[in-house]
């Protein structure tokens, strides 16, 4: 994927530098030192301008931008990149909130994915990139535990499968809990028993490690 990220700070280069390896990736930042350093630590892509200025997001490659992320320490630029991000052709825009005052404003300017907290704001970010399918409600344990969402496609081998069997499978990560099951099509949540069955388009409610939560998203997709 193509990826502009705008802000060169903690948490822009911090997701820079996971990502780069499996992805285009390039940093927008107005301080020319900061810039330099990104491309000479990762070799990432840097260009020294204003996120909120047409003529620079232009430059970045806005037009062909599969994911926008916000990540500067003011919410009002923020928002200006995200609105123009979105209006630029990006696909998806990610931002980072410091105020929670701001939510309803970033939704209206386009965002797809609104993160807070720094460190959890980076694990979500790239989790969502890395896996569309996991959406993570919850960290536990300072990140032992994850609860997360993964929709089961269509198609999946798992579907008409009951609990239980899934759970014996020897390809199914032992230590992934199956905490609730929500049906879209009928609109309603199940918590599980042995005998349920998970069907395509659930929505499966999953407790595990994180390692464990890609293996079941893997498990879940076959």
């Amino acid at each position: 994927m193509y990826i502009i990220i705008a802000g060169g700070g903690i948490v822009g280069s911090s997701i820079a530098a996971q990502l780069t390896k499996e992805h285009s990736v390039v940093v927008i930042d107005s301080d020319h030192a900061l810039c330099e350093k990104i491309y000479s630590t990762y070799g990432i892509i840097s260009i020294c301008g204003d996120t909120s200025k047409i003529d620079t997001l232009k430059d970045a490659g806005i037009e062909k931008c599969d994911i926008a992320i916000a990540a500067m320490r003011n919410d009002a630029t923020n928002l200006v990149f995200a609105l123009l991000a979105r209006d630029l052709g990006a696909k998806e825009v990610f931002v980072r909130m410091n105020d929670p005052a701001y939510e309803h404003a970033y939704k209206v300017a386009g965002a797809t994915n609104i993160g807070s907290g720094v460190d959890m704001l980076v694990d979500k970010f790239v989790m969502d990139i890395k896996q569309p399918d996991i959406r993570r409600v919850a960290s536990l344990g300072d990140g032992k535990a994850e609860i997360s969402i993964i929709t089961v496609p269509i198609g999946a081998a798992c579907s008409g499968r009951m609990i239980q069997e899934i759970a014996g499978d020897s390809s199914f990560p032992q230590d992934c809990v199956i905490a609730g099951i929500y049906d879209v099509l009928e609109d309603r949540l199940v918590i599980p028993r042995g005998e349920a069955r998970i069907y395509a388009s659930n929505q499966v409610f999953v407790v595990a490690p994180r390692e464990s939560m890609v293996k079941a998203a893997k498990y879940f997709r076959k």
